[in-house]
């Protein structure tokens, strides 16, 4: 993904499409750092950017699970 992840984007996805792009995120801040160490990164802000993406989503994802947690605790 080439642009900033808005958070009511992320809000309507799944789980499984959450770790998807964690995945897809992780490979592409792999791949920003190599492009530095070797020279050849152009866009340094895309780095923040990624890394503020997975940021947002890991928290996202721990909220979802907390709200699971509650939920099932209430069912109890």
């Amino acid at each position: 993904m080439k642009h900033k992840q808005r958070l009511s984007d992320l809000k309507v996805m799944s789980k499984d499409q959450l770790e998807q792009e964690f995945l897809n995120l992780k490979k592409e801040q792999f791949n920003l750092r190599f492009q530095r160490a070797t020279g050849q990164l152009e866009n340094t802000a895309r780095v923040r950017v990624v890394r503020r993406d997975i940021a947002r989503i890991k928290s996202l994802a721990a909220e979802k699970r907390r709200e699971g947690a509650t939920s099932d605790a209430n069912k109890v």
